[in-house]
């Protein structure tokens, strides 16, 4: 039963043999509002019980009730995946298109973390402690697609996620952002298992990672834009508010040899207002967001966390807190060609990944989108 008496969700899991799938499996197996019901892999796992199908990661041993579970294809005819409430994804890009559309067809309810519909014009792209007002977009993505109950929810790029939490705060406290700049220190778990050749990690920074660069200024754009009048097209010019131009966004992106947390070194110039850094501060401390104030299980006590120590936040030492569903920020100062710089911090594999389609989907239950 959920804290509020109903009946838990039943929830399936899509790519649960990976690193976010797994991620997925350590965070809802004691969760209030779902229950794992179950779990599709690869057709080289169906069949297979699940401690037998998955190289387990983790410092947390595999959920008991989860080892002997029997994966399936990820196919929407496949065992339990019919009586699911919501099924969140966790698949590679290369295969996530045309497996969740099938699923979306079949009437289910997709929360992805893959990339293929977050430029989908019927798709609300969510971080959740930012827009999930733009969940309303989902009414109309049903009723275009003639479906009845099935929709595609998708959450960010990790980097992506880090960066646009602390803009949120920024926004809010200040109006309309004009420039953004943003250089990515990213961590090795953001390219999946077995990840990045270790002779090309160690002692070593790549400075490129396909495609991020391009995710982190487009995808900003839609999660601070707006929807209009009619919840049924995003404006990627401006908010719901009416009043942001469309943010200049110029991203840099490299892997460093951390396990877990993607870090990002920011500057930003703002279109009307030059705040100063104390007012900045006290916007980055006082932020709060929908999920907060819902009450949702993942939601942080703290959306983002202000560090005052001059060598924090640090991926080792910061991730963990409020168990990753937060982003760290530090050494906000003054920039001499823009406004303010300052660096952020967020555990990509669950705020970056696996914690937003969560909260995402705990936002739906509360909004009556999942029942």
């Amino acid at each position: 039963m959920t804290s509020g008496g109903k009946k838990q969700i039943k929830v399936g899991i899509l790519g649960a043999t990976g690193t976010v799938g797994q991620r997925f499996i350590q965070l809802l197996s004691a969760h209030p509002y779902f229950k794992i019901h179950a779990l599709g892999a690869s057709s080289r796992s169906a069949g297979q019980e699940y401690a037998k199908a998955t190289k387990w990661k983790l410092n947390t041993p595999i959920p008991d009730e989860i080892k002997t579970k029997v994966v399936q294809e990820c196919k929407p005819t496949a065992e339990g995946f019919a009586e699911c409430g919501v099924v969140f994804s966790g698949l590679d890009h290369d295969v996530a298109g045309d497996i969740e559309e099938s699923f979306r067809q079949s009437n289910l309810i997709i929360f992805s973390n893959a990339k293929n519909y977050r430029r989908d014009p019927l798709c609300p792209l969510i971080v959740p402690l930012v827009n999930p007002s733009h969940l309303s977009i989902i009414a109309h993505q049903k009723k275009t697609l003639g479906l009845e109950k099935g929709y595609i929810v998708t959450n960010a790029n990790c980097s992506t996620t880090g960066l646009v939490v602390p803009l949120a705060a920024l926004e809010k406290g200040f109006g309309p952002l004009k420039t953004v700049m943003v250089t990515t220190l990213q961590a090795i778990s953001g390219s999946g298992y077995p990840g990045v050749p270790s002779l090309d990690i160690l002692d070593n920074v790549v400075p490129h990672i396909g495609g991020e660069e391009e995710k982190i200024e487009w995808e900003t754009n839609k999660i601070l834009g707006g929807l209009n009048s009619s919840n049924t097209e995003f404006d990627l010019h401006v908010s719901e508010e009416g009043k942001y131009g469309r943010i200049n966004v110029s991203a840099t992106t490299t892997r460093v040899p951390v396990i877990d947390g993607h870090t990002a070194s920011v500057s930003v110039k703002f279109r009307d207002s030059k705040p100063t850094i104390e007012e900045i501060q006290k916007a980055f401390r006082e932020y709060r967001c929908e999920a907060q104030e819902l009450n949702v299980p993942s939601a942080p006590p703290q959306a983002i966390v202000l560090h005052e120590a001059p060598d924090r936040p640090q991926p080792r030492l910061d991730r963990d807190l409020h168990n990753g569903a937060c982003v760290s920020v530090g050494r906000v100062r003054p920039c001499p060609v823009f406004d303010v710089k300052f660096i952020c911090l967020v555990d990509n594999v669950r705020l970056g990944a696996a914690t937003s389609s969560i909260m995402n989907a705990e936002i739906a239950v509360e909004k009556g989108l999942i029942v």
